[in-house]
């Protein structure tokens, strides 16, 4: 195509470049027409030979800055100046030559593979381009090639992805870590003359679960002193794991020696050792050292990597160290019982206390004066019998409870308290008394038999199988007294009458001496006074009216009777106009 020109790139000729020659079939030849340029370029980078057509390049150029140039060219006459045809494009290709070296989208690349991965795991693909043309001949075709990072990687040459090259076994994270892989990438299809680039990769191996965590040491020796309380911390073990992160964290337990739970064992989180700590309280006395098996696994569990039953074993051997203690009584509390009319040294009961310690020490006895300040009881200092000081009373108080200290005769420091309860047993040392006050009445019109009070008794006394009261009159009245008494054999009595009439003008009062005996031993009884009224009763039996002197300590009764004289009072004026008798005036008055 006469329109379509190429030149060479890059040429580094002393002359300018010759391109082709424009001709035109409207020149004679002869030099009467000129050859004009115009476009891109004309002037400056290409120049034409005005007579003859020939172009020719001024300049050094390059393809990958700019691949073709357009142009126009026409002819002129010389003389007349006028265009001999019209204006016509034609353009100037640069031809292409293997200039450029290819380039890697990255200068460095990173990338990550677990550790034990299969032979051919790709890993990364990496990537690079060349600026020369692939179209024209083979400047642009690029194979890659790996220059650094054998045997341990391969590089595809047609796609760039990076593979491993050795198996399993060779790819140990714990081994070796990072890798630094070179990768070249050759233009020209990898023959000889191509320009190479390269690029680094750097390849590191994550952490996968294939170590089990191993003990540091074989056996363990700690001690720990018996007084330590739960959850006190006896040491702790160590592990290591030659994995990192979650696959490192590790589990410890106990798995025999301390079949009573003494101790416990936990994982520190920012550490990753076992600390052991008490569970349970100790006691020298009764073990001073433990030997216990300890196991450690790891908590994450990866079974493609590592063995179900991946673990290690250590011994940890425990001495308890002995701690001077304070005295231990054999309870944690006593209960004495004593009678109350017991006399004063009498002995209610005894303690015991004894030196948890190897060493027995001798323990002395007191009593806590701030519980017992009234000084009812003492103790012996020697073997810790308790004894009365004072007279006791039951029925003031029924119990007594006090302090008792154990110390170490040479080590009064140490110190124990323990709480005595006394208990008082009664005795019947009480006589039984009316449960109140009893006052009641009689009217004058009455039966024989009638009763008029139903009365009980108390006791300060308690027996333990409940009261028996007995009631009866007494005896210089049991044949002259005006009433009886009726003893309902449940712990009351009935006052029944003993005549059908009364007069409360002969005896407005009556005293009726009752005798209450109860039933223990040994018997105790006593006489309480019944004060019986007689008053004026209606037909129902209802009171109406008492004398004054019957009323006087009775104001209940004063009331009633001061209703009943007036309603009297009211019927007589009623009847017997607004005059009364003197007869009338003075029965009213006494009775008043």
């Amino acid at each position: 195509m006469w329109n379509q020109f190429s030149v060479m790139e890059e040429y580094t000729g002393t002359d300018y470049q010759y391109i082709g020659r424009l001709q035109s079939d409207k020149d004679p030849d002869n030099g009467s027409v000129k050859y004009v340029l115009s476009g891109e370029g004309a002037g400056t980078i290409f120049v034409i030979d005005e007579s003859k057509g020939f172009l020719h390049a001024t300049l050094r150029l390059d393809r990958e800055e700019k691949a073709f140039y357009k142009l126009k060219a026409t002819v002129v006459n010389k003389q007349t100046g006028l265009q001999l045809e019209p204006e016509t494009e034609f353009i100037i290709k640069l031809q292409d030559m293997n200039d450029n070296e290819p380039q890697f989208s990255q200068e460095v690349y990173t990338a990550s593979i677990p550790e034990r991965s299969d032979v051919g795991t790709p890993v990364i693909q990496v990537t690079a381009t060349d600026a020369d043309d692939s179209m024209y001949g083979i400047g642009a075709k690029l194979v890659y090639s790996i220059s650094r990072g054998h045997p341990y990687f391969s590089v595809d040459p047609t796609t760039g992805v990076i593979r491993t090259a050795l198996g399993p076994k060779d790819m140990d994270r714990e081994t070796k870590e990072h890798y630094q892989v070179v990768i070249e990438a050759k233009d020209m299809a990898g023959q000889r003359g191509g320009l190479t680039g390269t690029t680094v990769v750097n390849i590191s191996l994550t952490d996968v679960n294939d170590n089990p965590p191993v003990f540091t040491q074989s056996v363990y020796q700690l001690s720990v002193p018996e007084s330590a309380m739960f959850g006190t911390v006896v040491g702790s073990v160590q592990a290591t794991d030659r994995d990192i992160g979650r696959n490192a964290e590790m589990s410890f337990s106990i798995t025999s020696g301390d079949s009573m739970g003494i101790f416990d064992i936990s994982t520190d989180k920012n550490t990753q050792n076992g600390v052991i700590t008490v569970k349970k309280p100790l006691d020298y006395e009764k073990k001073s050292s433990y030997t216990i098996e300890i196991q450690v696994r790891n908590s994450q569990k990866d079974h493609v990597f590592m063995l179900r039953d991946s673990k290690d074993m250590a011994t940890v051997q425990i001495r308890v160290e002995d701690v001077d203690e304070p005295p231990l009584f054999s309870k944690a509390h006593y209960l004495m019982e004593v009678k109350e009319d017991a006399p004063i040294s009498t002995a209610v009961g005894s303690v015991s206390a004894t030196d948890p310690d190897q060493v027995r020490r001798v323990i002395t006895y007191s009593i806590d004066r701030r519980t017992d300040m009234d000084h009812v009881f003492s103790i012996h200092p020697g073997n810790g019998s308790v004894f009365l000081l004072k007279h006791l009373d039951r029925e003031q108080k029924a119990w007594h409870n006090f302090s008792v200290i154990a110390k170490e005769f040479r080590h009064p420091h140490q110190s124990s308290h323990t709480l005595v309860y006394v208990r008082l047993l009664d005795i019947n040392d009480n006589a039984p008394t009316f449960a109140t006050d009893y006052e009641t009445f009689v009217c004058e019109r009455t039966k024989v038999g009638q009763l008029i009070q139903t009365i009980r008794a108390v006791d300060a006394d308690a027996p333990s199988a409940g009261h028996s009261f007995y009631f009866s009159l007494a005896p210089d009245e049991a044949n002259t007294s005006n009433f009886t008494i009726r003893d309902n054999a449940d712990n009351t009595a009935g006052i029944l009458t003993r005549r059908s009439s009364y007069s409360r003008f002969q005896q407005s009062v009556h005293l009726v001496p009752v005798v209450i005996t109860d039933g223990d031993y040994p018997i105790q009884s006593s006489t309480s006074t019944l004060t019986v009224r007689v008053c004026a009763c209606d037909h129902k039996g209802n009171m109406e009216l008492c004398n004054v002197e019957a009323m006087s300590d009775s104001p209940g009764i004063i009331t009633g009777a001061l209703v009943s004289v007036l309603l009297c009072l009211l019927i007589l004026l009623i009847q017997g106009g607004t005059l009364l008798s003197k007869t009338h005036l003075q029965l009213l008055s006494r009775n008043y």
